[in-house]
């Protein structure tokens, strides 16, 4: 990864207001106005600045950007930018449109007050044009604030903000550099940026997929999610008050092994949970990143693949930065508040009770499990058969140390990990490898293997393939 020279939030505005072509608004709610505030303190903010706007109260917001259910939500904020930027060029595109790019800036904040606690966040973006003339181009981004105080929020806020101004006009020549841009002066102590979205002729050589795997690559966030659609979503608000079934893979290709560990899995989990709940779950495919950098390095292409495979059958899809099953089951449990289960294959459960695994946690595997379990976390394995034998191998196959068995023992018995009972015995040896195996060597039966949509996407993009 090249390096790039860092200025501060001062030396970027100050290179904006001395560009004579940059001129544009802002429209800041929830945390004062602290990226316009960079502008005014670093000089020469009337070359850049037409107005800013603060609408606080709810009725003078609905006013101006029209009524909504939630005012820091991602409607919001697109809705403010798009009253801003058209008033902005409406009145003043006739007297210096042919020598201006204009943009427009918003974000819709909640930020710690002086009651309470809790979920400090919001939504940011800029309209802006890379040309005079052009038509606009439009980031929005969704950012976590982790300072446990208001002032250090809004100091946050304000460099976030400056970044993301800055980054459209002078850090656009590729992804990384785009992306690293936006936490200049930042650590991800302080800010993550789950989501981000792109759109206009700026950005016509990026894909919001591969910005948002570059946030997870630098650890800008611990996860993003793609909606059954493949579009990129704020994972928060997809996964609230949902019950989960995830399964972890590589999904290299999704095989029928693959879906129907999730079907089976959210079948049984179904049946576990009270009436009123039972329709309200949602099935994850997910993906750790030591998964995507296996070979060495992460492949675009062959991210890009897996996520139109996946969702060529409507599956949602998460990245994340989680190695073992007890971080991503308490990450889960946190965004959801429902319960979480996981569908496993008979070894994933014997590395989840390896005690090597948590070696390096002071409560060790004990402390694994409670994060694990705590919250009812439950797991349904899916049989499992080797490549060239006819025996089925269940939980009661896992090899266990004497004094880990009784643990294994207990979650059994209080249902925490069971054994799923309506299984296909002619899916279980459909490995992802396999299929692989059999597209290299031109064996044409590696499409009974694998959904039907999920064969077509491999063919139409020659996927897999050695030459």
């Amino acid at each position: 990864m090249s390096p790039h020279n860092v200025l501060s939030p001062r030396q970027k505005a100050l290179q904006i207001n001395l560009d004579e072509t940059i001129y544009g608004s802002f429209a800041e709610i929830g945390a004062g106005q602290e990226v316009a505030r960079h502008f005014f303190q670093a000089g020469g903010a009337a070359g850049t600045i037409a107005r800013t706007m603060s609408a606080y109260d709810m009725i003078m917001s609905d006013a101006m950007y029209g009524e909504t259910g939630r005012y820091v939500s991602e409607e919001r904020l697109i809705s403010m930018l798009k009253t801003e930027c058209s008033t902005l060029m409406q009145r003043l595109d006739l007297e210096r449109g042919e020598s201006s790019r204009f943009f427009t800036y918003a974000n819709t904040v909640t930020a710690k007050g002086y009651r309470g606690a809790g979920n400090y966040h919001g939504w940011t973006g800029i309209k802006f044009q890379q040309n005079p003339g052009e038509e606009p181009s439009q980031v929005v981004i969704h950012i976590k604030l982790l300072d446990n105080q208001n002032l250090f929020q809004q100091e946050a806020i304000g460099t976030f903000g400056v970044n993301l101004i800055h980054s459209c006009y002078y850090a656009n020549d590729s992804m990384e550099h785009f992306v690293r841009s936006l936490m200049d002066n930042l650590t991800n102590e302080r800010i993550l940026i789950d989501a981000i979205k792109v759109t206009g002729p700026a950005f016509r050589h990026m894909d919001d997929r591969l910005l948002s795997l570059e946030l997870v690559n630098n650890c800008f966030t611990d996860v993003i999610m793609f909606n059954d659609k493949g579009k990129v979503v704020q994972h928060s608000e997809e996964l609230y008050k949902k019950n989960i079934v995830a399964l972890r893979g590589s999904f290299r290709p999704p095989t029928l092994l693959n879906m129907e560990m999730l079907r089976k899995g959210a079948e049984q989990f179904r049946n576990n949970l009270p009436e009123d709940e039972g329709e309200n779950i949602m099935t994850l495919a997910e993906i750790s990143m030591n998964r995507l950098i296996e070979r060495g390095s992460i492949d675009s292409s062959d991210f890009l693949a897996r996520i139109d495979m996946l969702t060529s059958i409507n599956q949602p899809v998460l990245i994340s930065h989680f190695q073992h099953f007890h971080t991503l089951s308490h990450y889960l449990s946190d965004v959801c508040r429902r319960r979480v289960a996981f569908a496993a294959r008979v070894h994933n459960l014997q590395d989840i009770f390896d005690e090597e695994n948590y070696k390096n946690l002071d409560g060790g595997f004990l402390e694994a499990f409670g994060t694990m379990f705590g919250k009812n976390t439950q797991i349904y394995v899916y049989p499992e058969k080797a490549d060239d034998e006819d025996m089925l191998l269940a939980s009661d196959s896992v090899t266990l140390s004497a004094h880990v068995k009784p643990l294994m023992e207990y979650f059994k018995n209080h249902n925490f990990i069971q054994d799923i009972k309506n299984f296909n015995p002619n899916v279980a040896n459909i490995w992802s490898r396999k299929v692989v195996e059999k597209i290299e060597a031109g064996d044409s039966t590696w499409e009974e293997m694998v959904p039907a949509s999920v064969a077509e996407a491999v063919k139409k993009s020659n996927l897999f393939r050695s030459n």
